[in-house]
Formats: C-alpha cells, structure tokens, sequence
C-alpha cells in the first residue's frame, strides 16, 4: 500500500499570500489615485495665469483642484509605503506604470485630448507589459 502525500499550504503561507494580494490591490488603487492627482493638478494649472514658482506654490493653498491633487499624491506615498510592506518591489513597483494608463484615459475623457495609434500602442504596451509581470511574479 503506498500512501499519497499531499502538499497543503500551511497557514502562515496562505497568510503571507493574502497579505502580497492585498500589496497588490493596494498599489493598483494608487494608480487611480495618482491619475487622479494628475488631472486635478492640470486642472488647477489652467487656473493659474503665468504662474511663477512662487505663485505655483501659493496656488497649493488657494487653488482646490492643486491643494487636492497634491493631497491625492500624499495618500498615494501613504498607501505605496503600506503596499510595499509586504508586497514584492519588483512586481509593485511596474505596477505604478499604470499611472500612464489612467492619466491617458482621464485626458480623453475629461479634456477632450486625442488618442491616435501610436498613443493607443504605448497604453497598450504598459498595460501587457504590467499583466507579464503580474504572471510571472513569485508564487507565494
């Protein structure tokens, strides 16, 4: 009679893959965010006239869209330091280039700007080349 042994993950592996999981769902809504902060900084630079370094810097108090776009880059900075806790850097960190992406996206449709192919190749370029990482990071 032979015996079958069957590999289960133990309890702290399972653990330790929930918590890369949620490392990983953590920076893909950074990205949202970051995109976020772009286009509420653009919107906030179109409200200033000729902006000089000093009036730009003022503008983060007095302007909405630039005071809550740099907010949306300091949540970013936060939840990027919890996400990489746990999370692999070389997978996180490409992730992030979905930035690129979402800011793309958001300029269509909020500012109307144009996608021709070559831009609609580099989107989908970042966006296959995050899935390849995605696939081929460690199994834990």
């Amino acid at each position: 009679m032979t015996s079958v042994t069957t590999l289960t993950p133990s309890a702290a592996e399972i653990h330790l893959a929930s918590r890369k999981r949620r490392s990983l769902i953590i920076v893909i809504c950074c990205t949202v965010i970051g995109a976020a902060a772009q286009v509420l900084l653009k919107m906030g630079a179109g409200n200033l006239a000729h902006p000089s370094l000093l009036q730009a810097a003022l503008g983060i108090l007095t302007n909405p869209y630039l005071f809550f776009g740099y907010a949306c880059y300091g949540i970013f900075a936060a939840l990027l330091v919890v996400a990489l806790r746990d999370g692999e850097l070389s997978l996180l960190y490409p992730v992030i280039a979905l930035n690129y992406a979402w800011v793309s996206i958001l300029s269509v449709v909020i500012f109307h700007e144009h996608m021709n192919a070559l831009k609609i190749a580099g989107v989908s370029v970042i966006i296959l080349g995050v899935a390849v990482l995605g696939r081929g990071g460690s199994k834990a």
